[in-house]
């Protein structure tokens, strides 16, 4: 996750600053600042405090995102111990991540509007995320888990994480698209090791031991690095402008990139929600299909920390391709021809590197976004495109549900296994995630 870099092509917009300039204008608008404090302060893109600050929001995204990134090994055991029989299972995990990735929007306006909140938003968000999973476990039907391990998770989790937005911009300058791409791995390295624990935990102490074992984890782990999650500049000097410049959407670059990001949405979350059921179908035990979230997330570790370098050098639409066509040819050619275990875990490696890096691409989407639209707020077109990627998951639930009651088709390996339907259509919207390409090779880029 990452807002304008001070690094960009500037490629056949003549009348738009440089990077120098706007790197120029970024330094003395500090130096302002720091003469108006009388004091000098702490250093961007590096020095104890902005690794510290970089170290909180890589654990704050690793177990507010991590838990539903993890959601597979739920419903897997959902549907085969306490709620089996139950439909809309999918739901609880695409409520999850689908409403958080939304409400950021929401909770970003929230804490521009009133700027004293920031401090508090984390440890008020946590405390309502433990809430949601202590309640969740007292449920009895599914109801109950979509509203509480669903809806009110999602939004405790999306206010306690917004703040990355205010203190990565104030921390990290120069280096934006590393800080964001190192923020957005603590998904991967979470995801690769919570399905085990959670894997263990269900198994030997049913669903509702697990989810307050998880509140408590919460509560131990993330509160103390709040001590080091800080703003960089003194609220007294920050910008108190409570205006918002949705001018962006008019611009046909973030329509065309936004469009996009929705489309490769809709069918990015079904096989990490999937694959452990996909893995038993084929003969795989519960700890051998725990596998397959776990190298999908850690592949997704790997892949953002190398988007997140990658955009800082090359354009968006050649990143955004290279991850569409990694990600098309996994599903297609691994998981669609997969009979066998080693296989699916080949391909849980090669779409979790291709596809889970994508939204570590928005820093230059929203850097090539501020090229044509000076006014617009970096927080706001992430929180956006973020609504974006939460409409495709929402949308993957009950779309997921129909694909999978679309019948058996006749044809070899996956594709005739009762999970054709879904492996076509999410290879299809990998594929025409990274159209971006195309838009700019006919000049609408």
């Amino acid at each position: 996750m990452a807002f304008d870099s001070a690094t960009f092509e500037l490629r056949t917009h003549s009348q738009l600053p440089s990077s120098a300039d706007l790197s120029t204008h970024q330094n003395e608008s500090v130096e302002a600042l720091e003469a108006n404090e009388g004091h000098s302060l702490p250093p961007a893109d590096g020095g104890k405090d902005a690794w510290l600050v970089l170290l909180a929001c890589f654990m704050l995204e690793a177990l507010i995102w991590g838990f539903p990134a993890s959601y597979g090994v739920f419903q897997e055991y959902y549907s085969s111990h306490d709620f089996a029989g139950e439909s809309n299972i999918a739901v609880v995990g695409a409520c999850a991540m689908g409403i958080m990735y939304m409400d950021i929007t929401i909770m970003f306006a929230l804490l521009k509007y009133f700027p004293r909140l920031r401090r508090w938003a984390a440890p008020i968000g946590l405390t309502v995320v433990c809430l949601a999973l202590g309640l969740g476990s007292f449920s009895t039907n599914i109801s109950h888990l979509i509203l509480t391990q669903g809806i009110i998770y999602a939004i405790g989790g999306g206010f306690a994480w917004a703040p990355i937005l205010f203190y990565l911009e104030e921390w990290w300058v120069q280096r934006r698209g590393f800080a964001y791409g190192t923020t957005m791995a603590g998904l991967g390295m979470s995801g690769a090791i919570l399905p085990f624990v959670l894997e263990w935990l269900l198994n030997n102490y049913g669903f509702r031991t697990t989810l307050r074992v998880c509140a408590i984890t919460f509560v131990a782990l993330n509160f103390p690095i709040l001590f080091f999650f800080k703003p960089r500049i003194p609220l007294s000097q920050t910008s108190h402008s409570r205006s918002f410049d949705m001018s962006f959407w008019k611009n046909s670059n973030y329509l065309i990139l936004q469009s996009g990001n929705v489309i490769q949405s809709l069918g990015y979350f079904l096989p990490a929600i999937y694959l452990p059921t996909f893995a038993r179908s084929i003969g795989a035990n519960s700890i051998e299909s725990t596998v397959t979230v776990i190298l999908l997330n850690a592949a997704g570790f790997v892949g953002c920390m190398c988007m997140g370098v990658a955009v800082d050098k090359y354009h968006v639409t050649t990143c955004l391709f290279v991850s569409a066509i990694g990600s098309t040819f996994g599903v297609f050619l691994l998981w669609g021809l997969s009979t066998s275990l080693p296989l699916l875990y080949v391909f849980c490696i090669v779409y979790g590197a291709f596809a889970g890096c994508q939204s570590s691409a928005w820093s230059a989407i929203i850097r090539d976004t501020k090229q044509k639209k000076r006014g617009a707020d970096s927080g706001m077109v992430f929180a956006c495109l973020s609504a974006g990627k939460g409409v495709g998951n929402l949308c993957s639930g009950p779309l997921s549900e129909a694909l999978l009651h679309a019948g058996n088709w006749k044809a070899g390996m996956a594709y005739g296994s009762g999970y054709g339907a879904l492996i076509v259509f999410t290879g299809t919207t990998a594929l025409l995630g990274g159209w971006g390409i195309v838009a700019k090779r006919v000049g609408w880029l």
